[in-house]
């Protein structure tokens, strides 16, 4: 199985003073990739019915090229690790047609269960799927 992509094009009302894409944009752009991604991958319904929420922790983002108006931004996602109380998610965020690394983050999340109101361990569905995705991304 492939990376997941997202593909979003820039809108004039994602840009900033300097006519590039604000760099807090990139965290919507790549939470969308995120959404999409558990979308088409996991059964996203009944995972939000299980009252788990995958809750994030921090965000770690290089900037490496302005996008401007027009541009057309491809974004892979993939689980990048796995732990007890924690995962990773890797996501790549290109120029589509060249390939130009626009940006690339590390995003780590907890499973937060929101009966208990606290972080719990990724175990049980969540750690298997999890652990299938992080495969099936690895052998992409």
């Amino acid at each position: 199985m492939a990376h997941h992509l997202t593909r979003i094009k820039v809108r004039g009302y994602h840009l900033d003073l300097y006519s590039h894409v604000n760099n807090a944009r990139y965290l919507e752009f790549l939470e969308e990739a995120r959404w999409t991604y558990f979308e088409d991958r996991a059964d996203l319904p009944a995972f939000l019915a299980s009252g788990i929420a995958l809750v994030v922790v921090n965000i770690n983002i290089d900037y490496r090229h302005a996008a401007t108006m027009g541009d057309e931004l491809e974004i892979l996602t993939s689980v990048k690790s796995v732990g007890n109380r924690s995962a990773v998610i890797h996501q790549r965020v290109t120029l589509a047609g060249s390939g130009r690394l626009v940006a690339e983050a590390d995003v780590t999340f907890v499973a937060y269960d929101s009966k208990q109101g606290r972080a719990v361990q990724i175990e049980g569905e969540l750690a298997t799927l999890l652990s299938g995705l992080q495969q099936a991304d690895a052998t992409a």
